[in-house]
């Protein structure tokens, strides 16, 4: 939500506000020169626009030997999918029932590990695209139905036990593809625990 509204621009309002306020408060409040608050604030100004602006996909992530086209594909698959974690995490917060709005907050935080997942290995999307393709905007739109439930006067009590059971079904599957991506991760695992057993069994067996 946060990331959608300084997209849109709220980082250069968030500064001028702060700017605005902060040069007549260091030249009338605390007497500096009118020149030097100015420097001040403008210092704030473009020290707040950066620091809001929204982070770009893979900044900071060393994608040198990943294939162009493949880093292509993540990228749009990870832009079209991140307006439905924002339409998850609106709809989120807009749930009244506190159980209900907690689950589907996990839902917003298992899926924003999914993203950060991909971003550090982008190979690992493809163990989740069913995952950003399919289910994510279907959590999104199924939230999104919850909270109009909720407002209706008098809501139909299946509707709302079957809608608060798939929520719950789908913070399952949410949590079985994050832990899907790290598979790979663990893949030497069984391995190294078997030949770390035979070492430990044979030094014991042949100590004197």
């Amino acid at each position: 939500m946060t990331g959608q509204l300084f997209r849109n621009g709220l980082n250069w309002v968030v500064a001028g506000i702060v700017a605005a306020a902060l040069i007549p408060l260091l030249a009338f409040g605390i007497k500096l020169p009118f020149l030097v608050a100015l420097g001040v604030g403008l210092t704030a100004f473009f020290g707040l626009v950066l620091l809001l602006a929204p982070r770009g996909l893979f900044e900071g992530v060393d994608v040198s030997t990943l294939n162009k086209g493949k880093l292509d594909l993540v990228r749009k698959v990870l832009t079209e999918a991140t307006p439905e974690l924002e339409r998850l995490d609106a709809a989120s917060r807009r749930i009244r029932n506190p159980a209900i709005r907690k689950g589907t907050a996990e839902l917003t935080s298992t899926a924003r590990t999914i993203f950060a997942r991909i971003e550090q290995n982008p190979e690992r999307m493809i163990s989740v695209q069913r995952f950003l393709t399919y289910y994510l905007p279907a959590a999104a739109e199924l939230t999104e139905s919850y909270g109009v439930l909720e407002q209706q006067r008098s809501p139909d009590a299946g509707r709302l036990q079957q809608s608060e059971s798939v929520l719950g079904k789908l913070n399952e599957a949410f949590g079985h593809y994050a832990d899907t991506m790290l598979e790979s991760d663990l893949s030497g695992l069984d391995v190294d625990l078997r030949l770390i057993e035979r070492a430990v069994k044979d030094d014991l067996e042949t100590r004197p």
